[in-house]
């Protein structure tokens, strides 16, 4: 607790010219000759503490002692003067009734001179100090008394020490004591609030070592007022011994001093100050706080009076202006107190207030609505339209957890059921991908279900089926949207839409797809025009990826169905549709155009299956391109769902070292048959079981596959068996992007010299895409990748076959990629002269199309089979020329294959030695560093580490970080 004695010096500090102006003027009053003083200030200043101690030093000094205080109450209302009366009571009962004295007074008189005649008689018999502390509050007649007082009193050993409050309130103060009397009646001392020095030493002198920091946040919390702080440190004094951080409300106080005393002081303000003070507290509370203007609009108050107030409270340092000059609390815990007591009702109509003066004069909607988040439901159309701007606003800034705070708080105001669908229907796709992917569906169900026009449920429909699908419900997506059939037999854009979707979701489940596209199929052959565009390019890229057509079919019929006009609803599902079987068919650029059209025409905050298939197709563009760079830059909301953050530790790939830590965790073992490789299964344990990602998907993602596939290119094995290690096959959704993961863990296997592991891999996403009547390599090439296997593991014939049904197949889809790899893989297989003519056919195909990424393997396979045939010039030529692609590309282990097959073709060695950097890179991994480790030791980004030791595991010949210490030892 706080001190007596400190509780003294925080009434006193800075107060010593005052204490010496009462001591002069009572010995002037000693002398015989009194006067008035006036102590003024404001609340909280030390006006009572400063007048106890005046009238204990004039008792010290002889002086007699009369003091009242002051009450907003008063006395009875049959006294004429109850201040005096009260002031002299003690006069009276020490006169004796009947003596002959003619000083007595006479009761006959009126009061004020009865009065007057008694204080005469009792300043005879010595000095006398009236002390009258808040004045303010006394009644007129009693004022006008000490009035008149004044101008006698220089007659008598007599001082009035008075003291009034003096501050600039909202409500314009009544006229002071004196202001009717000469200056030569009266000396006046204003009490300032202490200075920031004297502060410190009240806060250092009460809890006695303590930081500056912390001194200096109590002393911005007690504004430099002796009550305030005084009360402060002694809810502090009470909570610890020891200071900490300063509470920023007050619910952290005990025993609550600090708030009883700013209460307090609201109280003494008046009501109209009190109720400004707390209107400036909520604006305060609000990120932009308020001006003037709106401050004084708000409160309804003369603007003139509240810039005078808030000039006024920013010199007792109640106030101070922020960075943008506008008034603000000196401290959150003097605000919180402020605010505190003021019941919710009141604080929410400011709230209201502010955001309605905002509104008329401009603000943007943005502000205007962060008022409103703070108020209670509005009731009018203008703060509905106010927090549906702001939370656009927010998603165009990507700030998604304060647009689902502001379409919650739109909800609870007025709107037309079919704008309530809209915003449930925003509302609830945001919740799903932002918040938890079961928040959403209550929302999304609440908007099909209002009434209104169709195209907001089919919109709500498409949303949640969308939803479900995620979670691995196609089945109950696809019969939700289905049994809207029945609701739009006269809306045939719409129907149009709902049989897209739901087509769409179906490629989530194996069983209710079959059942889509049968329907699909027997619709075109009777019926084609009730499909619309939509429909009938689904069934294109049904037939592309069913090795049913060539791309130059498929490409013809989708821009003729591109050229047919289709409805907003209808166009993503068509320009989706169309950019992936463009994709295929290896006209990116035009791919790239649709997914850019189709992007641009989706409102992201929607729930839509052509928004992640929109941005799969963008994915597939980049890898068909090689361009790894942007499939693992490190914004990871780019591709959506997908992280690739690293983290510091061990890793658990071969080999150790770091690896990537991603957006969401799965365990992982092999489960893929019995070649999936012993080592391998044995090596990863179950993990921490599946748990949904962002938007809610369980399992593995096509961009995630993707990523994978570029690590591995990139010759990041150890992030890439990280990645892989990430899910739980076993519990992921069935859906077609857990088979490109599977074959992407394929390649990844393949690369880590685990062709038995990759060959489970690849085998079962064929045995998955064939259940689902995907037959064409044009989606994965599995059949090829199972080939070089087998080849690996000496089963040739199994090779053959599988590489002649891959051609077989590239034959019907016929685009130089899928060609160029069959060839290559044949040729492989087939070996010879044959394979050789292959190999060659291969490359000559590729590099007339200029698929770089199927060129550079082409290279060193006809290589090797040159190396094979004796021909060891073209073989290094035809390598030399891959690892030059590669190392253009990005892509470091093709070079690394690339450079292998030199060495073992009798080239020397094609590398170069570390850099000073890559080397001490190089050896502070060996030395069981992590990538992130590195970088803070040598101060670069952890972007920089990976390259550098990328291009250190190319120039050593190794793969694995393991290997490290073997290769810098040789002296490589």
């Amino acid at each position: 607790m706080l001190s007596a004695s400190a509780s003294a010096s925080a009434s006193l500090h800075e107060r010593r010219e005052a204490l010496a102006l009462v001591a002069a003027e009572a010995e002037r009053a000693r002398a015989g000759t009194g006067r008035l003083v006036l102590l003024r200030g404001a609340t909280g200043t030390g006006r009572t503490a400063l007048l106890e101690a005046a009238t204990d030093h004039a008792e010290a000094k002889g002086m007699r002692v009369l003091r009242v205080r002051c009450s907003p109450e008063g006395s009875e209302a049959d006294v004429h003067l109850p201040v005096i009366e009260q002031l002299l009571s003690p006069v009276q009962q020490l006169m004796t009734p009947g003596t002959s004295d003619t000083s007595q007074p006479d009761a006959s008189q009126p009061p004020a001179a009865r009065l007057w005649r008694l204080l005469c008689a009792y300043a005879a018999e010595g000095p006398v100090l009236v002390a009258v502390d808040d004045v303010h509050l006394a009644d007129e007649n009693s004022r006008c008394w000490l009035i008149e007082a004044a101008r006698r009193v220089d007659r008598l050993p007599v001082l009035l020490l008075v003291t009034e409050r003096s501050q600039y309130d909202v409500d314009p103060p009544s006229a002071g004591l004196v202001h009717a009397l000469s200056p030569t009646l009266v000396r006046t001392h204003t009490l300032a609030p202490l200075s920031l020095d004297a502060a410190a030493e009240l806060v250092r002198s009460a809890v006695g070592d303590a930081s500056e920091e912390w001194v200096a946040d109590c002393v911005r919390a007690g504004a430099g007022n002796p009550l305030l702080l005084r009360a402060l440190l002694e809810d502090v004094n009470a909570t610890t011994t020891a200071p900490t951080a300063l509470p920023e409300t007050c619910a952290a106080l005990y025993p609550g001093a600090y708030p009883a005393a700013v209460s307090w002081w609201l109280d003494c303000a008046g009501a109209a100050t009190a109720d400004a003070a707390r209107v400036l507290a909520a604006l305060d509370e609000v990120a932009e706080g308020a001006d003037t203007d709106l401050f004084a609009e708000t409160t309804g108050a003369d603007p003139s009076r509240v810039q005078g107030w808030t000039t006024a409270m920013t010199r007792l340092g109640l106030l101070r202006p922020g960075a943008d000059g506008r008034p603000r609390y000196a401290h959150p815990l003097l605000r919180d107190a402020v605010l505190a007591g003021w019941p919710a009702a009141d604080r929410q109509a400011a709230h209201k207030s502010a955001a309605e003066a905002m509104l008329r004069r401009g603000d943007a909607t943005a502000t205007v609505a962060g008022q409103l988040l703070r108020s209670g439901t509005v009731d009018e159309v203008w703060a509905t339209d106010a927090l549906l701007d702001a939370a656009a606003g927010a998603v165009r800034d990507d700030r998604t957890d304060d647009a689902v705070v502001l379409l919650r708080r739109a909800l609870t105001e007025p709107m037309s059921a079919g704008r309530r669908a809209e915003v449930l229907t925003e509302l609830g796709s945001l919740e799903f991908a932002a918040v938890r992917s079961s928040a959403g569906i209550p929302r999304l169900t609440e908007a099909m279900r209002l009434p209104g026009l169709p195209q907001y449920r089919v919109q709500a429909a498409v949303a949640l089926g969308t939803a479900l699908a995620r979670r691995g419900e196609a089945r109950a997506a696809v019969h939700l949207l289905r049994a809207l059939d029945g609701q739009l037999t006269n809306h045939p854009d719409l129907l149009r839409t709902v049989q897209s979707a739901s087509a769409l979701l179906s490629d989530h489940d194996q069983t209710i797809r079959e059942e889509m596209y049968r329907w699909l199929r027997e619709t075109a052959e009777h019926s084609p025009h009730t499909l619309g565009p939509a429909g009938q390019a689904l069934l294109v890229r049904y037939e592309a990826t069913a090795g049913l057509t060539s791309a130059e079919t498929a490409m013809k019929r989708v821009r003729v169905l591109l050229a047919e006009p289709a409805g907003p609803l209808a166009e993503p599902f068509l320009l989706g549709t169309a950019a992936a079987v463009a994709q295929w068919a290896d006209e990116l650029d035009e791919a790239e155009r649709l997914t850019d059209r189709g992007l641009t025409g989706q409102r992201p905050t929607l729930l839509h299956p052509m928004q992640d298939a929109l941005l799969n197709v963008r994915a597939d563009i980049a890898a068909a391109r090689g361009d790894y760079a942007r499939l693992l830059k490190d914004d990871p909301e780019s591709w959506r769902r997908i992280g690739t953050e690293t983290e510091p530790g061990s890793g658990s790939g071969p080999g150790g070292g770091p690896g990537l830590r991603f957006g969401f965790r799965f365990g992982f073992e092999s489960e893929w048959g019995p070649e999936a490789g012993e080592d391998l299964r044995n090596g990863a344990g179950a993990g921490d079981g599946p748990r949904p990602g962002p938007g809610g998907t369980t399992g593995p993602t096509n961009v995630q596959a993707h990523v994978l596939l570029a690590l591995v290119e990139t010759g990041r094995l150890d992030d890439a068996w990280q990645l892989a290690d990430a899910f739980d096959l076993r519990e992921a959704h069935d859906s077609w992007e857990l088979n490109r993961f599977l074959y992407a863990r394929g390649v990844l296997r393949a690369a880590l010299g685990d062709p038995a592991g990759a060959l489970g891999d690849f085998l079962e996403c064929g045995r998955r895409q064939s259940a689902r009547d995907v037959v064409s390599p044009v989606v994965t090439p599995w059949r090829a990748a199972a080939a070089e296997c087998r080849l690996a593991l000496g089963h040739p014939r199994e090779a053959l076959a599988l590489a002649e049904e891959e051609l077989r197949l590239a034959r019907i889809w016929n685009t130089p990629r899928l060609l160029g790899r069959s060839l290559r893989v044949l040729g492989t297989a087939t070996g010879g002269r044959h394979g050789l003519e292959l190999a060659d056919d291969s490359v000559r195909l590729l590099r007339e199309a200029s698929v770089e990424t199927e060129l550079i393997p082409a290279l060193i396979a006809r290589g090797r089979q040159l190396i094979a045939a004796g021909d060891r010039t073209r073989a290094r030529k035809s390598l030399r020329e891959a690892a030059e692609r590669a190392e253009r590309l990005g892509a470091t282990h093709l070079r690394t294959v690339a450079e292998d097959a030199l060495r073992e073709g009798g080239a020397r060695r094609t590398t170069t030695a570390l850099t000073a950097s890559e080397r001490r890179i190089a050896e502070l991994a060996a030395d069981g560093r992590t990538n992130t480790e590195i970088a803070d030791l040598l101060h670069v980004a952890r972007r920089t580490v990976e390259t550098h030791l990328t291009s250190a595991y190319r120039k050593l010949g190794i793969r694995r970080r393991g290997e490290l210490t073997t290769a810098l030892s040789h002296g490589a």
